[in-house]
């Protein structure tokens, strides 16, 4: 039985990526995806986020704690209506932008927008990746990303098209953050309210903040 549930998706064909290869060294080396609120853990509140917008392809990175994510990952593909593709990090020492490049690497197949996300924000689930979908459709010619404005900061997840990460992945070790600050110009600002999108979890206090539990 399936019990995270399917609905009706857009024509939009979304991948997704999701950063979970941090250590975690504030909160005493603990993974954050595995952060739970209300019993369930970060990274499957996320992926029950998604069902609704029927992912062509999900590529998870994992690094540090990577035997602990893959068997919360194991679990949840149980009921998970699409697949879950897990890529190790083997030099995520070095930085998130190794897990980036690998993910993007990792990517297979044709979609039409890529989410790229982060593994400690609780705030973003389905009514978040919908605004980004939704202003992703009335987005100009030459916008190729849509990145979330909350009271001037920016957020996450971040959406790209298909051309902005074949851009990147044409620029021998690219990524996400740099290209946009060389791009503007193809930047779509979507200026929201949604406090998910420059919600983190850090610090212990992060976690009582957001009412988490580590276990």
């Amino acid at each position: 039985m399936n019990t995270l549930g399917i609905s009706p998706n857009a024509s939009i064909r979304l991948a997704v990526l999701l950063l979970a290869a941090g250590e975690g060294s504030r909160l005493g080396s603990h993974p954050k995806a595995l952060l739970k609120r209300d019993g369930q853990s970060l990274l499957r509140r996320f992926c029950t986020a998604l069902v609704t917008f029927e992912p062509v392809q999900f590529v998870v990175v994992t690094g540090f704690h990577a035997d602990l994510i893959e068997n919360e990952i194991d679990s949840i593909q149980q009921v998970s209506p699409f697949p879950i593709t897990v890529v190790r990090n083997l030099s995520s020492k070095d930085g998130q932008a190794t897990s980036v490049r690998l993910g993007l690497e990792s990517l297979q197949g044709q979609y039409d927008v890529l989410l790229v996300a982060l593994s400690d924000q609780p705030g973003i689930g389905s009514p978040e990746v919908q605004a980004l979908l939704d202003e992703y459709s009335h987005k100009e010619k030459d916008q190729e990303v849509i990145l979330p404005i909350v009271d001037n900061r920016r957020g996450n997840p971040v959406l790209f098209s298909y051309a902005a990460i074949n851009d990147i992945l044409a620029i021998p070790d690219m990524v996400c953050r740099p290209y946009m600050d060389k791009h503007p110009e193809l930047l779509r600002l979507m200026q929201t309210e949604l406090q998910g999108f420059v919600l983190d979890v850090d610090t212990f206090e992060d976690i009582q903040r957001e009412k988490l539990t580590l276990s």
